[in-house]
C-alpha cells in the first residue's frame, strides 16, 4: 500500500467510542491503521449511571473534567487518537411533555455551522472510512440524531471548497466511505439470548427484546460484520474506563466472554455511503479502498 488507512469514528459522547465499535477500532490499530475518535460534547449533562458512584459531590461537581480523564484513559486503552468539537451536552429530555432544550447545547446548534468543525477535523485527519449513528441515532438522544447530521454535511462537505473555503478549513479531502454503527441489532441480541437461555443461565436481553416489540423498531442492513472477537476484551477495559458511566457488575458484563466470542464474534455496520466499488456483504470498512490505498 502507498497511503497510510485512516479510520474516523464520530461520537456525540465520551463512552460512546467505548460501546459502539470499539473493539472494530481496536482491531484496526493492532493493524496499523490510523484511527481517530470525535467527540462532539463533552458530556456535562450526563447522568452518573453507575450506583457506586452516585452522590460523590466531587464528581457530581466535576462531572465534565472527571469525563475528561475517563476519556483519557480509554483512548490509551484502545489506542487511538481523539479530538473534542467541544459542543456542550445537550442532555436527555424527559417528561411529558418533553422540557425544551438548554440554550447553547449541541442540538441546537445550527447543523452547517457544526458540521464546518467536523470538516476541519476530516480535512486535516484525512480518513478514507467514517463511522457515525443512523438517522435515528441509534437511539433518539438529542446529540446522537445532531452527531448523525452533521456527520452527513461534513462528508460531503469535506470535498466542498465553495460551501467550505479551503482558507478557513483546511485543503479539500474527499471521504470514501461513511457507515452507521448498528452494534445493537436484533439478530445480535437474540443470538445472544437464546445462547444463554440453552445453556442455563440467565440472559439479560430478555426486557430488551420485548422494547423492541413494543416500540416497533425498523430493522436496519446490516451490510458489515467485521470479526474482532479478540478484541472483545480490550472493548470490556475501555469501557469500564468511563466509571461515572458503567456499572462493571451491570448489564453490559453478564454473557461470559466465551459466549460471547462463539455465538457472535463480529461488530455490525451498514453501509450509508460508497464512492468506492465493494460488494455486499463485507467483513472489512476498507473493503474496496485497500487495493487502491
Amino acid at each position: 500500500m502507498t497511503e497510510q488507512l485512516r479510520l474516523m469514528a464520530v461520537h456525540a459522547h465520551p463512552d460512546d467510542e467505548s460501546s459502539k465499535g470499539a473493539a472494530t477500532m481496536a482491531k484496526y490499530v493492532s493493524e496499523g491503521v490510523d484511527v481517530l475518535v470525535v467527540t462532539c460534547t463533552g458530556g456535562e449533562r450526563g447522568s452518573i449511571l453507575n450506583p457506586k458512584l452516585q452522590g460523590d459531590q466531587f464528581i457530581e461537581e466535576n462531572i465534565h473534567e472527571v469525563r475528561r480523564k475517563e476519556m483519557d484513559e480509554a483512548r490509551e486503552i484502545l489506542g487511538v487518537k481523539q479530538e473534542w468539537l467541544g459542543f456542550v451536552d445537550s442532555g436527555l429530555p424527559e417528561g411529558d411533555p418533553l422540557p425544551p432544550l438548554p440554550e447553547g447545547c449541541f442540538a441546537l446548534e445550527d447543523v452547517e455551522k457544526a458540521a464546518g468543525e467536523l470538516v476541519r477535523q476530516i480535512r486535516s485527519f484525512r480518513p478514507q472510512v467514517i463511522t457515525t449513528y443512523d438517522e435515528n441515532g441509534g437511539y433518539p438522544h438529542p446529540d446522537h440524531i445532531m452527531t448523525h447530521k452533521i456527520s452527513m454535511v461534513a462528508f460531503e462537505g469535506a470535498a466542498d471548497a465553495e460551501t467550505f473555503p479551503e482558507s478557513e478549513f483546511g485543503p479539500v479531502f474527499e471521504p470514501q466511505k461513511l457507515y452507521y454503527n448498528q452494534g445493537f441489532n436484533r439478530p445480535r441480541t437474540e443470538a445472544l439470548h437464546e445462547a444463554l437461555l440453552s445453556r442455563g443461565l440467565e440472559s439479560p436481553y430478555g426486557d430488551w427484546l420485548k422494547r423492541w416489540d413494543e416500540f416497533e423498531r425498523v430493522e436496519r442492513t446490516l451490510t458489515t460484520h467485521v470479526p474482532c472477537a479478540d478484541f472483545f476484551e480490550i472493548r470490556d477495559k475501555a469501557l469500564i474506563a468511563h466509571a461515572t458511566q458503567i456499572d462493571p457488575d451491570g448489564g453490559w458484563f453478564r454473557v461470559p466472554m466465551e459466549i460471547q466470542k462463539e455465538v457472535w464474534p463480529t461488530e455490525e455496520y451498514e453501509l450509508a455511503k460508497s464512492l468506492v466499488d465493494t460488494s455486499l456483504p463485507e467483513d472489512d470498512l476498507f473493503a474496496g479502498i485497500r487495493d487502491n490505498a
